[in-house]
């Protein structure tokens, strides 16, 4: 069977995405290849003055309840599924009348863009394909006879082979559109499956399934000896699946993983309140700050480690424009990505031929309900996404002292970070500025250590008398489960604190904060992030 050849003698075309579709149904033609096809396909072929075969000739029964049933009939599927060698098929094809299709051209209804644009559960249902998936899962099974076509893309492919092989197809062709239309029936039925998951508010379905669209292949993966690549879900949220790049070489699965980082926490800022900008590096913020502008929000993220940030990723909440791109690019800057930019930015930066420019069209919604994955030996961990916000939070000052509404801006402010660092986490700020960063520890008195000496290193950096940490705020992802990490941020300069409490020990680090006069604020809520 491997290299068996199979002319193509008689081809069904159903179609949602008529792109190319003329072009292609008249080649067919051209090889005096039978059309048949059913409601607006049929309409487009005859429009562009082809002879096409309505596929109730073949049935003998007309399409009903709306177009939802036309294809689902023995002698469509038993075209698609006769095994050509087989004697027993060939005699029920005779009996029955069933003549063979040889080639079929079908794109499923567009689900995933009506979930994409939001539309009503109605919309959505009249958008779930039946007919659609069970031609394309009878020719691909049949695929040692059958060709099947499921997007635009392969139509020249299919061309090619034609003209190479005296209208036939070889079976490796025929063997690589059926492992791809296999696996866009799946990404399809997972995209209707996680939806009907989120209608019901089930955070644990009995099945569940994952699909998405290549959207690149990757040079390699975390390490060159790593294959990779890139899909893109039916989500639909703004990021780097979404991003339009305007110029450099192509990204690296570590510049998409810390890029996804860092736009993720720079959107924790709302634009119409702030400027904001993030510096990841490694997957971690090295530097997060607000500021009036970009430009001032940029310079004050840097402050924080400019040692690490040079080679990271920098996200911003806002239109990018010139001031603020004339200043990343004082340093070697991976990636830019920002929702816009302006003409100006854009022409700024096409001068670094090595930076890539991301404009992802929008900013991801912090609030936003959805599900991440994490693989591991033999499953998937599934989880909701962590869109907890700190403004949403019902904070309870616990200490003696009241934070000051300088001190609870920072707070606030260092709590936002602290959902994106990984854990353990101690993120020292001040005046809406990182000036400490300690993440990834496997004890919290490290970590606060770590992002102590960072402050220490940035005030060494920028010629400064006292670390960047003096007169800081803390937040810290997890509760402390002894003083000794808060009395190490004290030590460091902290006055106030941010966490989320629940330690058997609270009672022991509480009167540590007051015997220091160090303001404490509870969240109740924890940011681990791993």
């Amino acid at each position: 069977m491997t290299d068996t050849l199979r002319p193509i003698r008689r081809a069904l075309l159903s179609v949602s995405d008529k792109t190319g579709l003329a072009d292609f149904a008249r080649a067919l033609a051209s090889r005096n290849i039978e059309l048949v096809s059913t409601g607006g396909t049929k309409a487009a072929l005859a429009e562009a003055g082809l002879a096409v075969r309505d596929v109730s000739d073949l049935t003998g029964f007309p399409e009903i309840m709306d177009g939802r049933v036309k294809t689902l009939h023995p002698k469509v599927h038993g075209g698609l599924l006769a095994v050509r060698d087989n004697d027993a098929h060939g005699a029920a094809a005779d009996a029955h009348d069933i003549v063979p299709i040889d080639l079929l051209v079908v794109n499923l209804y567009p689900f995933e863009e009506a979930l994409a644009r939001g539309a009503d559960p109605a919309v959505c249902v009249e958008t779930i394909d039946i007919g659609g998936p069970a031609l394309v899962r009878a020719a691909a099974k049949n695929h040692g006879d059958v060709t099947v076509v499921i997007e635009p893309a392969d139509y020249e492919v299919v061309l090619a082979e034609l003209a190479a092989h005296d209208g036939a197809t070889a079976f490796a062709l025929r063997l690589r559109l059926a492992a791809k239309a296999f696996a866009r029936t799946a990404a399809y039925d997972a995209a209707i499956a996680n939806w009907f998951a989120d209608r019901l508010d089930e955070p644990a379905p009995a099945w569940r399934a994952f699909g998405g669209r290549l959207k690149e292949s990757l040079r390699y993966g975390e390490n060159p000896l790593q294959s990779a690549a890139f899909y893109r879900t039916p989500e639909g949220r703004f990021g780097v699946a979404t991003a339009r790049q305007l110029q450099g070489k192509q990204l690296s699965y570590n510049n998409i993983n810390d890029t996804d980082a860092a736009f993720e926490c720079v959107a924790e800022f709302d634009p119409e309140r702030t400027a904001a900008c993030a510096i990841v590096k490694h997957a971690n913020p090295c530097g997060v700050a607000e500021g009036a502008t970009l430009v001032e929000a940029y310079r004050k993220a840097l402050l924080c480690d400019s040692v690490s940030a040079f080679g990271g990723i920098v996200a911003v909440n806002r239109t990018l424009d010139a001031e603020a791109a004339r200043a990343i690019t004082e340093i070697f800057t991976e990636v830019i990505i920002a929702p816009d930019a302006t003409e100006e930015a854009i022409a700024m930066i096409a001068a670094k031929k090595n930076l890539r420019l991301l404009l992802a069209g929008g900013l991801p919604d912090s609030r936003e309900r959805g599900v991440t994955l994490k693989s591991v030996s033999g499953g998937l961990l599934v989880q909701s996404r962590d869109n907890a916000v700190v403004d949403d939070m019902d904070l309870r000052i616990v200490s003696k002292r009241e934070p000051t509404p300088a001190e609870l801006a920072d707070l606030k402010f260092a709590y936002r970070v602290a959902k994106h660092v990984k854990s353990n986490t101690i993120v020292f700020a001040k005046n809406l500025a990182t000036v400490g960063i300690g993440a990834g520890q496997m004890s919290r008195i490290d970590s606060a250590r770590i992002a102590a000496r960072k402050g220490e290193d940035a005030a060494l950096e920028a010629d400064l008398p006292a670390p960047l940490t003096t007169d800081s705020v803390v937040a810290s992802d997890a509760f402390f489960p002894f003083a000794d990490g808060l009395l190490a941020t004290v030590i460091a300069g902290a006055t106030a604190v941010i966490q989320p409490g629940g330690s058997m020990r609270d009672d022991e680090v509480i009167e540590a904060a007051n015997q220091h006069n160090v303001a404490m604020v509870f969240t109740g809520v924890r940011h681990f992030r791993h």
